[in-house]
């Protein structure tokens, strides 16, 4: 059986193909560089990293992008021996308009090289890419329409010929579908099956509405016909494990059985049972899911000539699902990583593809040297390297040396969402230079996006210090070690607000909660800290995903 979800923690939009015995899955990252995670499988159960492609400046830059935004709902294909990988670059994401660029990269292999982007469009997000079986090649995406009022500009699926041959799509843009009256209609994939062409859509925003849609046609261009099921998939209404399933794609295995990728989320236990419902209060208001949008996987039946419907029945998703496949486990990630000339895999950073600027893993032989830049607010040049919160339950520690010249450089231990939305264990100095420990606080209050002191800052010795966080559903606690015993610093704050569903301001649900290391250094001198390990330890089971 495959537990559910099967990438656990910030891994949405799934884009899934098979090759051979392989399996790959890419994922959005939106402001995390580099961008787009691929994750490889060979029993659909057990996954591990592989690469993320987008690591270069010519292929992605994302200073100045805002929080969400950049990376959005990747696809990946293969096709006339090479990998093909869509993605878009969004730029702006508030307001009426959308500046959202659609790039194509190739490769010959998973791991690469992978090529210089092709700029295909910028008329809207989830572009993905169809391989006819005539050898044409049809790029589909839904379409902005920033005249339209309220909350749904999307006008529908679009679709227009790539010529590999010239790099550039060629030919008339048509128009293909509109979606259902649950609207919102995005995240379009094709494909060719007993004579018919199936378009599976997402619907109904990538809140707890979220459904995937399928329609279709005996001609490319259509017309297409909603399935009279309407949504094979959605978890709208329930109040199982998995919700806000949606955005998903299909993949057949070696022996022909079908399985189906979605995004999905787990709410707390502590904030599932709200009230919601009509009259009440909006499960987006009260639910909050830390470890953000997630991967998980369903078991289809597609009869010859039908649409197809999940296996066990309903449209509703199931948290184990049964597979055939022999069992291909991974080596599992060991909790504690040392910094001796690489950084660990699970490890990304902000925007920038300049990781020179942020950090050096050869200034001091046997640590991560981070060089302290602009404030935890900036969305341009920000010092912090993090990995996911993969499990509900964990604990974090790192060892930091850092001798803060006054108290705008600051350094340490951070558990991020975004720019409004963090808590920061950090070592700085005081008025009157003395190193001490504080917490700076950011719980989603935009717009003030105060920043509160919690306690009374700690005076420190001189030295390696150890810093550490115990998360449990949605309760955080700092404590810290010069030597001995560890001190808990006696508070306690909101890990639900590090979460897609909590704040109001811009950026609020797209990615998930990461922790990490990170320095700040607002002079602009870009003075450095140390850190020589980290630690990231599950508590509460569940799947966990090998990076290496």
């Amino acid at each position: 059986m495959i537990q559910n979800p099967i990438l656990p923690g910030f891994n949405p939009d799934p884009s899934i193909v098979r090759v051979g015995d392989d399996y790959y899955i890419a994922t959005s990252t939106f402001e995390w560089y580099p961008g787009v995670q691929i994750h490889h499988s060979r029993d659909l159960a057990n996954w591990r990293l592989v690469t993320r492609p987008l690591s270069r400046a010519a292929q992605l830059d994302m200073r100045g992008d805002p929080d969400s935004g950049g990376i959005w709902a990747p696809c990946l294909t293969h096709a006339d021996g090479m990998f093909w990988l869509i993605y878009t670059d969004v730029k702006r994401r508030d307001g009426a308009w959308k500046d959202s660029h659609n790039y194509l990269v190739t490769a010959p292999a998973i791991e690469g090289p992978w090529s210089d982007p092709v700029y295909l469009n910028s008329s809207g997000f989830d572009p993905s890419l169809f391989h006819d079986e005539d050898g044409r090649k049809w790029l589909l995406n839904m379409i902005w329409d920033h005249n339209r009022t309220g909350g749904d500009r999307f006008g529908g699926i679009v679709m227009q010929e790539y010529s590999v041959e010239d790099r550039r799509l060629t030919g008339p843009v048509r128009t293909i579908y509109r979606g259902t009256d649950l609207k919102l209609t995005e995240g379009p994939h094709l494909y060719r099956r007993d004579g018919w062409y199936y378009l599976l859509t997402a619907e109904g925003g990538t809140g707890y509405d979220h459904a995937v849609t399928m329609a279709r046609a005996k001609d490319l261009f259509g017309p297409y016909e909603t399935d009279p099921a309407k949504h094979i998939l959605t978890a709208r209404g329930t109040d199982g494990l998995l919700q806000r399933c949606g955005h998903a794609d299909i993949v057949e295995t070696q022996d022909g059985q079908v399985y189906m990728v979605h995004l999905c989320s787990r709410p707390l236990d502590e904030t599932r049972a709200l009230p919601v419902g009509d009259g009440g209060i909006h499960a987006d208001d009260v639910r909050r899911s830390p470890l953000g949008r997630e991967t998980a996987i369903q078991r289809l039946d597609w009869p010859t000539g039908e649409f197809p419907r999940l296996a066990h029945g309903g449209n509703a998703p199931a948290d184990t699902v049964p597979c055939d496949l022999p069992p291909h486990p991974f080596p599992e990630d060991a909790p504690r990583v040392t910094f001796d000339g690489a950084l660990p895999p699970a490890f990304q950073w902000l925007r920038t593809p300049q990781p020179d600027r942020l950090f050096s893993l050869t200034d001091r032989p046997g640590a991560l040297r981070i060089f302290g830049r602009e404030s935890p607010g900036s969305a341009f040049e920000h010092a912090l390297l993090a990995r996911r919160q993969t499990a509900l339950s964990f604990r974090a520690e790192t060892t930091i040396e850092v001798d803060p010249g006054d108290y705008q450089h600051f350094a340490g231990l951070i558990a991020w969402y975004g720019r409004f939305k963090f808590h920061y264990l950090a070592v700085t100095a005081d008025e009157d230079g003395r190193r001490v420990l504080t917490v700076f606080s950011c719980a989603a209050d935009w717009p003030d996006a105060r920043v509160t002191y919690p306690i009374t800052p700690v005076p420190l010795p001189d030295g390696p210090l150890q810093l550490g966080c115990d998360v449990d559903g949605m309760t955080l606690r700092f404590r810290y070690r010069t030597d001995g015993d560890w001190t808990d610093l006696g508070i306690a704050l909101d890990q639900s607000a590090i979460s897609d569903e909590a704040g109001n301001g811009p950026g609020s649900n797209f990615t998930g909660a990461f922790i990490g290391i990170c320095a700040h250094d607002t002079s602009g001198r870009g003075r450095h800290a140390d850190f020589t390990d980290f630690t990231y330890q599950p508590l509460n089971g569940g799947p966990q995903v090998s990076h290496g």
